[in-house]
């Protein structure tokens, strides 16, 4: 079956690649209808620092907020980075199972990724790196403490 598969693929593309010079150049996103987005994606594995906690924007938007810590190299010369996480979750199943789970748990996050720079109090330049979950997994629940 595989090999019939690969005689279709190999007699179909002389039409594709003829079909696609004919093509104008002025087309740059031949494979998208949507509008370009500069979004960055992110994977992130890592633990809970906190549970997450729900918040509001300025403009009353309520989203989940939470930050996750991600060890790399070797355990003598370990270093951790943080990550603050947002989630625009509405109310409901989704956003409790969210705010419920407790600090320690690993999990895995998928996002968007916008650098945003502003100038701090003592008038220096910063920049932060902000991420909208697209999707959430948790990959291990840290065991119950024992009295």
């Amino acid at each position: 079956m595989s090999s019939l598969f690969a005689r279709r693929a190999l007699t179909s593309a002389p039409r594709l690649l003829s079909a696609s010079s004919s093509i104008s150049s002025s087309v740059t996103r031949a494979f998208s209808a949507s509008a370009r987005r500069d979004i960055a994606k992110i994977t992130i594995v890592g633990n809970l620092a906190a549970a997450p906690e729900v918040r509001a924007t300025s403009g009353g938007r309520e989203f989940v907020e939470y930050a996750v810590a991600s060890n790399s190299g070797p355990r003598e010369d370990r270093k951790t980075s943080w990550f603050r996480v947002a989630a625009f979750v509405e109310e409901g199943p989704r956003r409790d199972f969210l705010t419920n789970l407790p600090k320690g748990a690993t999990v895995y996050v998928e996002g968007d990724a916008i650098m945003s720079t502003y100038t701090d109090a003592d008038d220096k330049p910063r920049s932060s790196l902000g991420i909208y979950q697209k999707t959430l997994e948790v990959l291990r629940r840290p065991a119950p403490a024992t009295e």
